[in-house]
């Protein structure tokens, strides 16, 4: 026993130790040990892998173990597989959040009636020198999770808000929304009624952007996270995208992917703010830059990649000039989330498990105003 003991403390030091100070045989057993512990998470999905893919995949699971991973927010789609759900573990950021990232641009912020005419009113509440600074943009409108790296990207706020999302509106349906976690619920939701969970905020969307805007929308209410009766949230993402690709290829004029979900916080972070009177609940735009700490993932290939993150910071700029309070900072993750099918995809966190569902509908109508103006070119360069 006290043998048994004594090497797991052995193991325990190995593992928590930083590489650069192991030899290179505590190096290659600190690699060994590591690969060990994702073989028994996700052992189907190891066999099936390349030796190198393994490799890297293998550090981008154990930098977020150490790392302090602070989203992890949903099952992760790895050429075809899923690492487990890890839904919860976004408490770890969003339960400071309103410390470190509730503070951004309080100062140069400047507030305005609404999204002006001309592209110097709409990005008033950043100033040209901020908007050309990367290293601005990545502390103050996006997040970095500790699973991936914002190296290899052109962070150029130009760039992104010249790109052309305008949608000349037509009769096909045109705006798709779905939920990868469909039975993702808010502190009120009753248990068995879908229309207080997720799925009803989406509902409400689709609606606002149906009767207000004029869009014609397909909400899709399928339980991709629920399999033979069962919660399985692990491989709901590789269920959607099975999905999604058959739907797409008979509804080619789709042209605007909505993922929407439910955040996780800390119970003392309540993400509300207050819009025309109303209690609101904070959303927060997701993306995946498929790549992990060593660089990109070959296997997780998103060609819309940059649109992807253009459009989320067109919304983010659109929002933050009216509604100052209403979008957190743009979280962007490792891997892929299904957002390479459209150059206009968004995968979206509306409150969290502590809000009430009025407050995550509530969201909608502002969130369908910005969709709108950034579809209709009122935000884009």
């Amino acid at each position: 026993m006290k043998i048994c003991s004594k090497w797991i403390w052995i193991t325990a030091w190995i593992l928590l130790f930083p590489e650069s100070l192991l030899g290179p045989g505590l190096e290659w057993w600190k690699q060994l040990l590591m690969e060990s512990v994702y073989v028994l998470m996700e052992p189907e999905a190891m066999w099936e892998r390349s030796k190198e893919e393994t490799q890297s995949e293998i550090s981008a699971y154990v930098d977020t173990l150490g790392g302090n991973d602070q989203t992890g927010n949903d099952g992760v789609q790895v050429a075809g597989d899923i690492i487990p759900y890890e839904k919860d573990n976004m408490a770890g950021i969003k339960g400071d959040e309103k410390e470190t990232l509730g503070e951004e641009n309080s100062e140069e912020r400047i507030s305005t009636e609404g999204i002006g005419e001309t592209k110097e009113e709409e990005i008033l509440c950043y100033s040209s020198e901020q908007l050309a600074d990367p290293g601005y943009l990545l502390d103050n409108i996006f997040c970095v999770d500790s699973s991936t790296t914002s190296e290899g990207i052109d962070w150029d706020s130009n760039e992104f808000l010249e790109k052309d999302f305008t949608m000349e509106k037509a009769s096909e349906p045109q705006i798709l929304i779905y939920h990868t976690h469909s039975q993702e619920a808010y502190a009120d939701s009753v248990e068995g009624e879908s229309a207080t969970t997720v799925q009803g905020v989406g509902e409400e969307l689709a609606r606002i952007l149906r009767e207000d805007y004029g869009y014609q929308v397909i909400h899709n209410t399928s339980t991709f996270d629920v399999q033979g009766g069962e919660l399985d949230r692990n491989r709901a993402y590789t269920y959607a995208q099975n999905w999604l690709s058959e739907f797409l290829e008979n509804n080619p004029g789709i042209q605007v992917i909505i993922d929407l979900h439910r955040d996780s916080v800390g119970e003392d972070n309540h993400l509300v703010t207050e819009i025309d009177g109303r209690k609101t609940a904070q959303v927060m735009l997701f993306n995946g830059l498929s790549r992990n700490t060593r660089g990109s993932i070959e296997s997780l290939e998103n060609p819309y990649l940059t649109d992807n993150l253009a459009f989320s910071f067109q919304l983010k700029v659109a929002g933050d000039t009216k509604y100052p309070d209403f979008y957190r900072r743009i979280y962007l993750k490792g891997y892929r989330y299904n957002l390479h099918f459209r150059p206009r995809s968004l995968l979206l966190e509306v409150g969290a498990q502590n809000n009430t569902w009025q407050e995550a509908a509530n969201a909608m109508i502002p969130m369908a105003e910005l969709l709108d103006q950034v579809l209709q070119g009122k935000v884009s360069g």
